[in-house]
């Protein structure tokens, strides 16, 4: 597991905006246009945090004339189940020896 890209994929989930566009989202494709109607916030503010959605790998956009369109991606969403249960799934190897035995 590469350190960089999973610290790249669990700050995309850090901020309420993002959160609330991956909720939008979740109802299919939608338009820059409308996650900026629903959303409230600048043009420039929602092309950052699509930035980080999309580098991350969970967000995918397609242009289309002067908008862009974005969906969650099935690939992105599995790599960020695999990267969390890497950090939740007990290794029985490492949990049988002490940090205190010599």
């Amino acid at each position: 597991m590469d350190e960089r890209k999973t610290a790249m994929m669990f700050k995309a989930f850090c901020d309420e905006n993002r959160i609330r566009i991956l909720k939008l989202l979740c109802g299919g494709e939608k338009c820059a246009c409308k996650l900026l109607e629903e959303m409230s916030i600048s043009q420039p503010t929602l092309s950052h945090h699509m930035k980080i959605l999309c580098d991350a790998g969970i967000v995918v956009g397609r242009k289309e004339g002067k908008w862009m369109h974005y969906r969650i991606s099935p690939e992105g969403v599995q790599t960020a189940r695999e990267y969390l249960s890497g950090f939740t799934t007990a290794d029985p190897a490492c949990e049988s020896k002490s940090c205190c035995e010599s």
